[in-house]
């Protein structure tokens, strides 16, 4: 049976309020255990009953009040509650009560919050309490064995909801560690990039105005126009971290995709690279986590041979197929090699495909000659892509 999606929104902010505010939930809790420990007083009751009266209700509400804190002093609260039910029973015995509700809800606090030394007085005190309690109201194995139960179980969802938490927070600090490391990921390329082409820029600048101050002013327009865009792209990454509405919050605009390659090659042929780009195969549109990882690639293999490869011709080829995209950055460097400093963005590439259930490979290039980045990523086909834009319409 489907949850309807209203409902679900519902259940998830209420939990996200509930997490917010703690000491609400306590005294919402107190509230709902003292409206039940309040129904045997109102209702009728068999003749021979024990008499309904005031102080009797009072001492009821006295027992439901410890709930308040009992997030954070949950075996002070265990004892308060004992004591209180003890002088209810042998000194103000009202109306009886069909379930321990003040004691079931401590048990599992105490299930959920408490450290093992603490679950254990708990237990010790519940193999004593049980049977005295018992002894004193109806002296039967039923109300024992039910007491027992009711306890265990209350117990047992405890640990269960320990358990789901330990293992939300694992889950939540996994999501952290991958975002973590997606930001490092971006950084790395766009600053990877952006201080590569202006090295590049600013070591033929001085060359460039002894010989041709032309181009010495545009290596200068270069390595200006490259730092603007390397800031544009970190605000914009950055500012997804803010809350909203906090100052010097940046427009959560889309990560560059395939329409922004043309730019980047010619960014890139401003440091005097020649580069080639071709595409084969019915070129059709990826979706944004797609494109955007296709940008990050290509980006970073340029980088990698602005840096390393000693090249002057750089060619980028993307092929489409009805299953996958194709991605070849070639150059005509001095092809692979070794050292610090070297292969940490190819890493960041093999990193993307595996992402999107990829393959990358790097090595020689055509004849053993340059270098060569190969990246194959699935995509959905022309038909599968058409069923989930309609359904995203439809939705």
């Amino acid at each position: 049976m489907d949850i309807p999606e209203h409902l679900r929104g519902w259940w998830a902010r209420g939990r996200a309020l509930a997490a917010a505010h703690p000491p609400a939930v306590d005294i919402g809790v107190a509230l709902l255990i003292q409206a039940a420990m309040t129904m045997p007083f109102v209702v009728p009751r068999p003749d021979g009953g024990a008499p309904a009266t005031w102080p009797a209700y009072g001492l009821t509400t006295l027992t439901v009040i410890p709930l308040v804190w009992r997030r954070r002093a949950p075996l002070a609260v265990l004892f308060a509650i004992l004591a209180t039910s003890a002088l209810y029973k042998l000194a103000l015995e009202g109306p009886g009560q069909p379930l321990p509700y003040t004691g079931l809800v401590i048990v599992y606090t105490i299930a959920v919050l408490s450290p093992p030394w603490k679950r254990l007085v708990t237990g010790g005190l519940a193999l004593v309490t049980v049977p005295l309690s018992v002894w004193l109201n109806t002296r039967t194995a039923r109300e024992l064995t039910f007491s027992f139960f009711v306890f265990a179980a209350a117990y047992v969802l405890g640990r269960l909801t320990a358990a789901r938490q330990r293992a939300h927070r694992v889950e939540a600090e996994q999501a952290a560690a991958r975002e973590r490391a997606r930001i490092a990921r971006e950084m790395h390329d766009i600053l990877s990039h952006a201080v590569s082409l202006m090295i590049v820029q600013a070591e033929a600048g001085p060359v460039a105005v002894r010989t041709a101050p032309e181009r010495a002013e545009a290596a200068f327009d270069a390595i200006s126009e490259t730092g603007r865009d390397a800031m544009a792209q970190l605000r914009r990454m950055l500012g997804v971290l803010r809350e909203d509405g906090e100052p010097g919050g940046a427009p959560r605009a889309p990560q560059p995709g395939l329409a922004g390659l043309p730019e980047l090659l010619d960014r890139v042929r401003t440091s005097g690279l020649d580069v080639v780009y071709g595409t084969a195969g019915p070129v059709r549109p990826l979706t944004d986590a797609t494109g955007a990882t296709v940008f990050r690639i290509v980006q970073e293999a340029l980088t990698n041979t602005v840096r390393h490869a000693d090249a002057r011709t750089v060619s980028v080829h993307l092929t489409y197929t009805e299953r996958e995209v194709d991605i070849r950055v070639t150059d005509d460097g001095r092809g692979p090699r070794s050292g610090p400093g070297v292969g940490h963005g190819l890493v960041g590439v093999r990193e993307r495909a595996a992402a999107h259930g990829g393959t990358a490979v790097t090595g020689p290039g055509p004849d053993g000659r340059g270098f060569e980045v190969r990246v194959r990523i699935p995509v959905p086909s022309t038909a599968e892509a058409a069923e989930v834009a309609q359904a995203e319409v439809a939705r």
